[in-house]
């Protein structure tokens, strides 16, 4: 048996993504019509959410021009749909850094994903029907990122956003609850190294879980129920 101590080694990758959910983010253009782009750094903290995200982006202009998005969750098996939008922007013309790196314009992003758009009830940008979850979301704040570097100043930015309503499939929700996902049945797609994977079983009983669901309940949900639905 041996019992020496694994040996860690310093290494430079050039991204960072060791895992997280593929997020389709649906924002309004200028000239009313929907705009989709998979990103895929974003973290939850009670009913807000930061995103991770070019500054630069349409998505990011159309966010900051409008002050709402649609989050929408796909499951492992819209992969394909996902990828049809990978190199695809909303730009016109496609900013230069994109276009190194092999982007070009889409401007019915819905179509070429082969994804159905369905109308949100609190905001203008559409659903995606497909996606087991879609939350809707306003801007609460910008946080700039990398400040302090003149080389990547302006450019990155954690959009910080609240959610109002949280819409799921009936096939994920967990059987005898109203507010429950069921992990067992949702299988996110997740972005490892640019590449798509999903989840496995659950990997080991977890302690966190013993905790009711309900004694994280923020006051933003109290705040959500009271947005009206747009006519």
């Amino acid at each position: 048996m041996n019992t020496e101590p694994l040996a860690h080694q310093a290494i430079e990758p050039g991204i960072l993504y060791f895992g997280t959910p593929v997020v389709l983010v649906s924002t309004e253009n200028e000239d009313g019509t929907p705009n989709l782009a998979p990103i895929s750094s974003a973290f939850w903290l009670g009913w807000r959410a930061l995103l991770g995200i070019s500054a630069k982006s349409h998505t990011t202009h159309n966010l900051l021009r409008t002050g709402e998005a649609v989050l929408n969750l796909p499951s492992d098996a819209l992969a394909p749909a996902v990828d049809r939008l990978a190199l695809t922007t909303g730009s016109d013309p496609v900013p230069p850094g994109k276009l190194r790196r092999g982007y070009f314009h889409v401007a019915d992003k819905f179509g070429r994903a082969g994804l159905t758009p369905v109308r949100s009830e609190t905001v203008a940008p559409p659903r995606v029907a497909e996606c087991p979850v879609a939350m809707e979301v306003v801007v609460e704040a910008v946080h700039p990122i990398a400040e302090a570097d003149e080389r990547q100043r302006g450019g990155i930015v954690a959009v910080e956003v609240r959610v109002q309503r949280v819409f799921a499939h009936e096939s994920i929700r967990l059987a005898g609850t109203e507010d429950h996902i069921d992990p067992d049945a949702w299988r996110p797609l997740i972005m490892s190294f640019q590449k798509y994977y999903g989840l496995g079983p659950q990997a080991h009983p977890s302690t966190l879980a013993r905790i009711p669901e309900h004694l994280y309940r923020g006051p933003d949900i109290d705040r959500a129920r009271a947005v009206p639905a747009k006519a």
